[in-house]
């Protein structure tokens, strides 16, 4: 379901000499690098790999949509009114404390966003159903490097850090980076921090992860903003002062018109073409995985057991339950 309602989107634009025509306004491009394509408006991106966990959809408080695991150990919020668009945390158990959070503000692209979230629903899929722990509970790397290991791979390389203890990882062309901060704090603190773009509050996106946040997972929202592949936005979501900073590529170039006596020839498929797709075949095959942890118990049951030849079918499982207890209410910075 798109997620369009209360959105930030990118400074406004009226029609005058910049913006001819509100054809060219809306028309797709591939925007390059994309850690400043910005948000387009939808967490669509970000869900996609948990599309098959329950959703809650909350009418009252700052958190409008609440993704969980089965087991609701892993949580994802989606706070479209607010500066912190996204909050995604996870607990040993689904009513203990949160061991680690991490937020996206309004103007993180939500492709980075399904880095955090391509991994979590990994990890979960492997993690044993019996056991309370999971590889997305794990204790982070005594070794800064295994976090930005995706950017240093690509080439980003250390800057001069803005404070004692901090560890600076800079993008080629000076845009975007990391900030890991190694000094000892307290399990809720800041730990790392990906940026991108330059300050300001329509134009700097940032990812915070608090200090128990497990490397592997920091590192796989890093990979996708080291990764050079572009992303669709229409040409009003780009903030006009990130224009000189991006290269836009029309995503659908106008193709030769055929002659009505021809006869029609099959186009070769956009990006817009391929990206539709792939998202369709990630919500199909989520569809097909298990929904819930009895489910995920069964499948490891079966797995350990290697001589047996039931064919049953497992007992049909009750649809997830509304959470009763939502998260409170948050202050927008």
């Amino acid at each position: 379901m798109p997620l369009h309602a209360g959105a930030f989107s990118p400074t406004p634009r009226s029609f005058d000499m910049h913006t001819p025509d509100a054809r060219h306004l809306y028309e797709e491009v591939l925007v390059s690098p994309m850690y400043l394509a910005g948000s387009n408006g939808t967490g669509d991106a970000g869900f996609a790999p948990v599309a098959h966990w329950p959703h809650h959809y909350l009418d009252d408080g700052p958190c409008q949509l609440l993704v969980t695991s089965p087991d609701q150990r892993i949580r994802i919020g989606w706070f479209g009114d607010d500066f912190e668009l996204w909050r995604i945390s996870a607990a040993t158990e689904a009513a203990s404390a949160t061991r680690w959070t991490a937020t996206f503000n309004h103007v993180t692209p939500s492709e980075i966003v399904a880095g955090l979230t391509t991994a979590l629903a990994h990890d979960y899929a492997e993690a044993d159903p019996y056991d309370s722990n999971g590889r997305f509970l794990a204790d982070p790397s005594s070794y800064w490097e295994d976090a930005a290991r995706p950017l240093t791979d690509a080439g980003w390389k250390r800057g001069v850090p803005i404070k004692p203890g901090t560890v600076e990882i800079v993008a080629p062309d000076g845009q975007a980076g990391a900030v890991i901060d190694r000094r000892s704090y307290g399990p809720d603190d800041e730990a790392v921090i990906l940026w991108a773009g330059p300050p300001g509050w329509g134009t700097r996106a940032e990812a915070v992860f608090t200090t128990r946040t497990p490397s592997h997972l920091i590192a796989a929202t890093a990979a996708v903003m080291a990764d050079s592949t572009p992303v669709i936005r229409e040409r009003h979501q780009i903030d006009r002062e990130m224009e000189h900073l991006v290269t836009l590529t029309p995503a659908a170039p106008d193709a030769p018109a055929v002659p009505a006596a021809e006869p029609s020839v099959s186009r070769a498929p956009t990006p817009l073409d391929v990206r539709r797709t792939a998202v369709t075949q990630a919500v199909h095959r989520a569809a097909r995985a298990p929904r819930t942890a009895a489910e995920l118990r069964v499948m490891a049951a079966r797995s350990r057991t290697a001589t047996s030849t039931r064919t049953g079918a497992p007992n049909p499982v009750p649809a997830a339950v509304p959470l009763l207890n939502p998260s409170a209410p948050r202050r927008s910075r």
